[in-house]
């Protein structure tokens, strides 16, 4: 079974920066859909930005703060935030999807933004 495993969450101010790094516990097939999405408390799991093939798609929120790159020989994707706000405080997963459909999530790690 494959997994995601993230790191690189944690606490900063505002205006600061993060990576997050998510990486496939092994590569038994390649994962051609990988992003991020994020959730807080009492609200849906939103998309932050993600790999669908070739095309980058970002969350409106984020759009000129985050970037999303990958290594696909690894299964590997990373989001460089930058200019964090306190909005952007939230739960960060990794999510893939799998070539016969199926979704894949991460753990999970907390990102915290202070004013």
């Amino acid at each position: 079974q494959v997994q995601l495993v993230e790191s690189g969450g944690g606490s900063v101010q505002a205006g600061e920066s993060l990576r997050l790094s998510c990486a496939a516990s092994r590569r038994a097939f390649v994962l051609n859909t990988m992003g991020w999405y994020r959730q807080v408390p009492e609200k849906q799991r939103d998309m932050v930005a993600m790999f669908n093939g070739n095309d980058i798609i970002y969350g409106d929120s984020v759009k000129g703060r985050f970037s999303i790159s990958r290594n696909a020989a690894r299964n590997a994707v990373y989001l460089q935030m930058n200019s964090l706000k306190p909005e952007d405080t939230a739960v960060y997963y990794c999510h893939a999807r799998t070539p016969g459909g199926g979704h894949i999530w991460g753990q999970g790690t907390q990102v915290t933004v202070s004013s």
